[in-house]
């Protein structure tokens, strides 16, 4: 996302929100880093699903390693990687085909990274969600830190949904229709300020 949205962006939180406003005074501006590789993005979705971040991150580092002349394997090397290859390097059996799956969506052209960045936010979703082992959140978060979109709001994060409890001091863990109305104001930049409730339980964005 630019540097000039994020800036617009915290401005018209501020602005909207008094409570959120006090959160982006105590953080500062917002930071929201983007992979813009589709295929690297969504493949390491699959690999840091269910297991802690220092876990996926040591596993992503041996699939990276996998083909020793690219830093990172094309779908067409996970194709044709044998599954006791893929499961050395820590993926589980479910990942192994999730992964493939994904890489065979990309070889065939039913995911295209140009393509997607032309597609509307459901349209996305949608796209993605035909692939093992993606779901409807892991597709909002590749909305949010690979193209960028700034108005998302993935209403099944737990982070999020514990954020708006706390913040808003609300008895009990916010269900849709009451995040929904939360975040009503925060249009158009509701991936923004998303980001800045994650911040706001432990310093760090849940995704970078």
């Amino acid at each position: 996302m630019k540097s000039s949205v994020l800036r617009e962006a915290a401005s018209h939180l501020t602005n909207a929100d008094p409570i959120l406003a006090e959160v982006i005074a105590r953080i500062g501006a917002p930071q929201m880093g983007r992979e813009r590789d589709a295929w690297r993005a969504l493949s390491s979705s699959i690999i840091g699903q269910q297991v802690s971040v220092h876990a996926a991150r040591a596993i992503r580092g041996r699939f990276a390693a996998i083909i020793p002349e690219r830093d990172f394997p094309l779908p067409s090397d996970v194709l044709s990687t044998p599954d006791e290859v893929l499961r050395g390097a820590g993926l589980s059996g479910n990942k192994v085909l999730a992964i493939r799956d994904l890489a065979a969506h990309f070889e065939a052209g039913k995911i295209n990274s140009r393509k997607l960045g032309k597609m509307d936010d459901e349209e996305v979703i949608q796209a993605l969600i035909r692939v093992r082992g993606i779901g409807r959140w892991t597709s909002e978060m590749f909305l949010m830190f690979s193209l960028s979109r700034p108005d998302v709001l993935a209403i099944d994060d737990l982070g999020l949904r514990n954020a708006m409890k706390k913040l808003y001091d609300l008895p009990e863990v916010p269900k849709p229709d009451a995040m929904r109305e939360i975040a009503e104001c925060w249009r158009p930049y509701r991936s923004v300020a998303s980001w800045y409730l994650w911040r706001s339980l432990d310093n760090e964005p849940k995704i970078k």
